[in-house]
């Protein structure tokens, strides 16, 4: 699926890359460890950035946090998007993360921007 996806952004133009966020947390012990978190595809258009996660499905809330997980620490304003096989309305959650499904977003190529 992330295939269909690069070769759709590609298409549209847009210059597609993968994202690594450094990220430090504390591991049960206490000590300090580093870890990286990834984005599947940052994609910029002229001034336009998004941040794009793919996954195959999100049958339940652990899966989704795995996947909202290097979003949450990004902090800027651009727009971040998860794009699923499942079934489901485009809709925004409460930390302004939009999840679509991958047919909206390849029969639609204004969805990014909605």
């Amino acid at each position: 699926m992330e295939n269909v996806i690069y070769n759709e952004l590609r298409m549209r133009g847009y210059r597609v890359d993968v994202g690594v966020i450094p990220i430090a947390e504390r591991a049960p012990d206490g000590r300090a460890v580093r870890r990286q978190l990834e984005v599947d595809f940052i994609c910029n258009l002229g001034s336009s950035r998004y941040y794009i996660q793919s996954a195959y499905s999100l049958p339940d809330e652990a899966k989704r946090t795995q996947e909202i997980r290097p979003f949450r620490k990004i902090d800027d304003s651009f727009k971040k998007i998860i794009i699923t096989k499942d079934i489901v309305q485009p809709y925004y959650d409460e930390y302004g993360i939009l999840t679509i499904n991958i047919y909206d977003f390849l029969l639609d190529p204004g969805c990014l921007e909605k």
